[in-house]
C-alpha cells in the first residue's frame, strides 16, 4: 500500500492574525520537504473556499509548482481540482496540469471532484443539483483534450460551446496523469468505477468495514467500466486524520482538539447540501431553518462523537508508532486500499509536534506497509 500526506491547509485564527498563513505555508513547504525525504510516495492537498482557518488551499495550483521544485521523487497530486464551472474552466485546468506535469519531471495525480459545501457552491452560484453534470462535462472535455493527436479538439455539450482550438501545454506523461475522483456518497463510489477512475474515499465517521463495502462497490463496478480517460486507475484510496507521537496519550492529547475540530466543521458546512438533495428543499431553506440540529450522519448521531469514539470506530489514526501500525492495518484488512492519505497537519497542533509526527511516522510505520 502506497502512502500519502495530505493537507487542507489549517491556520489558528487567521483574520487576527494574518502573519500566520504566511507562516503556515512555508511550514507545509517544510513538512513535505521532510515526508519526500521519509519516503512519503505523494502529497495531496484540497481545493476549498471560503473556509478561514479550516482550509486555506484555495491556489493549490500555484503550491504544487512551488513544491515541485522543492522535490524530485514524491508524487504530487490534487485532492482535488473542482470541476463544476465557474470553480474551474475545463480547459484552464487541462493547461495548469499539463504545466505542472512537465515542471514536476511528470509527477502529478489529477484527483477531480465537486464540492458539497454550503459557503463553496453558493459562492460561486453553482446549484447543488447541477454539480454531478458540470463535473461530468468538465471532466469530459479535458479528457478529450489529453486524449487528441496533438491539443487540438472542439466541444458542445450542455455547458460548454467550444469552436476548434489547440491547447498548450499537454503532459508528459502519456496519454495523460492517472485520473481520480473523490467520492462521498456509496453511489458515487460506483460512479468512480464505471468511469475507470481511481477512487478517493475516506475514514471520517466511516467504520473500516463500511469503508469497505465502499471500496467492493467500486471495484465491482470497475469490472465493466467504461473509462473516461485514456485508460483505467484502478486504484483505491482514503484519507484519515493522522497524528504520531512518543505515546499515546501525548498523541491522543495533542490530536484531540483537532480532530473533533475537523469532524464538526466538516458537517456543519457539508450536510445542509446532503440534506437539501434528501428532502427536496432549497439551501436556503436548510440553512434558514432555526430548528435545524445535525442528529444523524451515516447512521450516528455526532453529538456523541468524541476522540475515544472515533479511535475504537477506526475512524482516525492517533497513537505511538505501533499503535497506528494497528489502526492502520485494522483499515487495510477490511477495505484493502492502495493507497492511504494521512492529514497530519492542523491549526491547533504546532509545526515541530507535525515534524516530529511525520518523523516518527516515517521511520516507523511506512516501512510496515511498504513491504506487506
Amino acid at each position: 500500500m502506497e502512502m500519502g500526506i495530505f493537507y487542507e491547509i489549517q491556520v489558528a485564527s487567521p483574520l487576527k492574525h494574518r502573519e500566520r498563513e504566511y507562516q503556515v505555508f512555508h511550514q507545509v513547504l517544510a513538512q513535505v520537504e521532510l515526508a519526500e525525504e521519509m519516503g512519503f510516495d505523494s502529497f495531496w492537498t484540497v481545493e476549498h473556499h471560503f473556509q478561514p482557518g479550516f482550509s486555506h488551499s484555495s491556489a493549490p495550483e500555484v503550491l504544487y509548482g512551488a513544491v515541485s521544485q522543492r522535490t524530485s521523487k514524491i508524487r504530487i497530486g490534487h485532492g482535488v481540482v473542482l470541476l463544476p464551472f465557474p470553480y474551474n474552466h475545463p480547459v484552464r485546468v487541462a493547461e495548469r496540469i499539463a504545466t505542472l506535469d512537465i515542471l514536476s519531471h511528470g509527477r502529478v495525480e489529477v484527483g477531480t471532484g465537486r464540492s458539497i459545501t454550503v459557503q463553496e457552491l453558493g459562492g460561486f452560484g453553482i446549484p447543488h443539483n447541477e454539480t454531478r453534470a458540470r463535473w461530468e462535462e468538465a471532466l469530459d472535455i479535458i479528457t478529450t483534450i489529453w486524449k487528441s493527436k496533438d491539443g487540438t479538439f472542439s466541444y458542445k455539450g450542455r455547458y460548454f460551446d467550444i469552436p476548434e482550438r489547440t491547447v498548450v501545454p499537454m503532459p508528459i506523461q502519456k496519454p495523460h496523469p492517472p485520473l481520480w475522483v473523490a467520492c462521498t456518497s456509496k453511489e458515487t463510489h460506483a460512479l468512480a468505477g464505471q468511469k475507470g477512475l481511481g477512487l478517493l474515499s475516506f475514514t471520517v465517521l466511516v467504520t473500516p468495514e463500511e469503508l469497505g463495502r465502499r471500496v467492493q462497490m467500486y471495484r465491482d463496478a470497475l469490472k465493466d467500466a467504461k473509462p473516461a480517460g485514456a485508460f483505467i486507475n484502478n486504484k483505491a484510496g482514503a484519507f484519515s486524520l493522522v497524528h504520531c507521537a512518543e505515546t499515546d496519550k501525548q498523541a491522543q492529547e495533542e490530536a484531540e482538539r483537532a480532530f473533533l475540530s475537523y469532524v464538526g466543521t466538516t458537517l456543519q458546512a457539508t450536510t445542509p447540501v446532503l440534506e437539501a438533495r434528501k428532502s427536496g428543499r432549497t439551501l436556503e431553506e436548510v440553512t434558514a431553518d432555526p430548528n435545524r440540529e445535525i442528529k444523524e450522519y451515516e447512521g450516528i448521531d455526532p453529538r456523541k462523537v468524541d476522540l475515544q469514539f472515533l479511535i475504537d470506530n477506526g475512524m482516525c489514526v492517533v497513537g505511538n508508532p505501533d499503535t497506528c501500525i494497528k489502526q492502520i492495518k485494522r483499515i487495510q484488512d477490511a477495505a484493502r486500499l492502495d493507497l492511504f492519505l494521512c492529514m497530519m497537519q492542523f491549526w491547533s497542533i504546532p509545526h515541530e509536534k507535525t515534524m516530529k509526527a511525520i518523523k516518527l511516522f516515517g521511520k516507523y510505520v511506512l516501512p510496515y506497509f511498504q513491504h506487506t
